[in-house]
């Protein structure tokens, strides 16, 4: 028998009225469907903490849903980030998504702040001295773009997991045999943490594009076909993006996958519909079943 099916949504914070009005309504939308956790981004060089924050107190005040600050290594001492995570666990906040975070636009590469965390790994170890978070941190199927190979990202991972997180999230990715080649590769080298693949519903296929560019993820040429001539004709990209993701999970599912994270661009229609394809269903407030 299949293992039940758990989810987790991704949010970022929004820049204007209009993009709170569509955020909060996506939440509301995707809350009934009861995920393990709801995630709220933070800026490539912090610029975002205040927005980030209060969107965390506002989800966690929202009952039934838990919330997952991500938190990074980018702008900040090792104390001012310690700080962050203590008024974070004051104020109940259990769950963090860990990250070396990325250097701010413009910035040739990745510089640590002086007197702040290198890697990921020593920013995990940071958040298991202040309290026993439940911590998330990043894994790469297509291999993270500033990994020498693929065996140094894996063991780049391995550090995080054994400083202390509790699962690795995915980057998107879209052939179902790269993220079983990447799971048997984290297997191989003794990685028992829960890996979850993170999948983005495709909204504007020239902005996935460029999401891939950053990340390193790898767009198959068959995706491009799919996608061929669509870009001023939205209601037809919908659905062979649903299309597309459904074909994904299910055959994850058989695969043995029953978690899933979900990078939801703040948008609820396409992940609301792959969440109904999984089998899952909305739940009342305060229902458990």
């Amino acid at each position: 028998m299949s293992s039940p099916v758990s989810v987790s949504f991704e949010f970022f914070p929004p820049k204007t009225a209009a993009m709170e009005d569509t955020l909060w309504k996506s939440v509301e939308r995707l809350a009934p469907l009861k995920p393990r956790f709801v995630s709220v981004t933070y800026g490539a060089d912090g610029s975002t903490r205040d927005r980030t924050h209060a969107i965390v107190r506002r989800i966690a005040g929202r009952g039934g849903l838990t919330s997952a600050p991500h938190l990074t290594c980018v702008g900040a001492s090792c104390g001012e980030v310690l700080d962050i995570a203590r008024r974070y666990w004051d104020e109940g906040v259990r769950h963090i998504v860990a990250l070396r975070g990325d250097p701010p636009e413009g910035d040739a590469g990745y510089v640590p702040h002086p007197g702040g965390y290198a890697y990921a790994s020593e920013l995990v170890a940071g958040l298991r001295s202040i309290g026993d978070f439940d911590i998330s941190v990043a894994a790469y199927p297509d291999v993270h773009p500033e990994a020498r190979n693929a065996q140094a990202d894996i063991d780049n991972l391995k550090r995080k997991i054994d400083a202390g997180a509790s699962r690795a999230i995915t980057q998107f990715f879209f052939d179902v045999e790269t993220f079983l080649r990447f799971r048997d590769r984290c297997a191989a080298a003794g990685i028992t943490a829960p890996l979850v693949p993170g999948l983005l519903p495709i909204g504007r296929f020239s902005q996935m594009l460029a999401f891939a560019a950053r990340c390193g993820a790898q767009v198959p040429e068959w995706l491009h076909e799919r996608f061929a001539g669509l870009d001023d004709d939205a209601e037809t990209r919908q659905l062979i993006s649903a299309s597309v993701a459904i074909e994904l999970v299910g055959r994850l599912r058989r695969y043995g996958v029953s978690d899933f994270h979900f990078y939801t661009l703040n948008r609820a229609e396409l992940t609301y519909a792959i969440c109904f394809a999984l089998g899952l269903r909305p739940q009342a407030a305060g229902t458990g079943t």
